[in-house]
């Protein structure tokens, strides 16, 4: 026997009517729901730390159990934020447990019309390996005067805007220890 659109809709309704009659009579899944997040979170030890997306600093505490991140979530004890974040940093779990990490990249080599793959390392390898050499052949250690520099000026850094503070920390100390000069953040841009 084949059940209809109009069968359907009907056993929705009343599915529906059975919900209401329940949730009136005081049964609620909120209690589960939070039951099974205290249990997903019970034994874990809670860090508290920051958002590392922009200048505000929410507070987050960061759930770990063996040394794994299981969750993160807004810290309540927070002046500003008062637990709630952002739709950035409500995503800050992603940053550390992502399924979906590339380990490949595509790679046309010049003049070539058809790309290859090439996994992460390989690539991550061409892109020091052509810094090296960029910085080799146009590295200036002094100027015509004697003055020291110890630059090189054929290397541009842009950073990006949804780059968090970490990243840009980093970037900028990585950057300017290879002597380059001209260094920019798209945010500003």
């Amino acid at each position: 026997m084949g059940i209809t659109r109009r069968d359907f809709g009907r056993l929705l309704a009343s599915g529906g009517t059975a919900v209401s009659a329940l949730a009136g009579a005081g049964l609620t899944l909120a209690p589960a729901t939070a039951r099974a997040q205290q249990l997903r979170i019970r034994h874990a030890k809670a860090t508290p730390s920051i958002c590392p997306f922009c200048a505000v600093g929410c507070a987050t505490l960061i759930h770990t159990v063996d040394g794994q991140v299981v969750n993160i979530e807004g810290d309540s004890r927070s002046p500003h934020s008062e637990g709630t974040l952002c739709p950035k940093g409500a995503a800050i779990f992603q940053l550390h447990v992502n399924p979906n990490r590339p380990t490949q990249v595509l790679h046309r080599a010049p003049g070539a019309a058809e790309w290859e793959v090439w996994d992460l390392e390989r690539a991550m390898g061409r892109v020091a390996e052509l810094t090296k050499k960029t910085r080799d052949e146009t590295f200036i250690e002094r100027l015509g005067d004697g003055k020291q520099v110890n630059c090189t000026t054929s290397i541009f850094s842009l950073g990006g805007a949804t780059l968090d503070n970490e990243w840009n920390h980093i970037q900028q100390k990585l950057m300017r220890g290879l002597g380059i000069v001209p260094i920019e953040n798209q945010a500003r841009i």
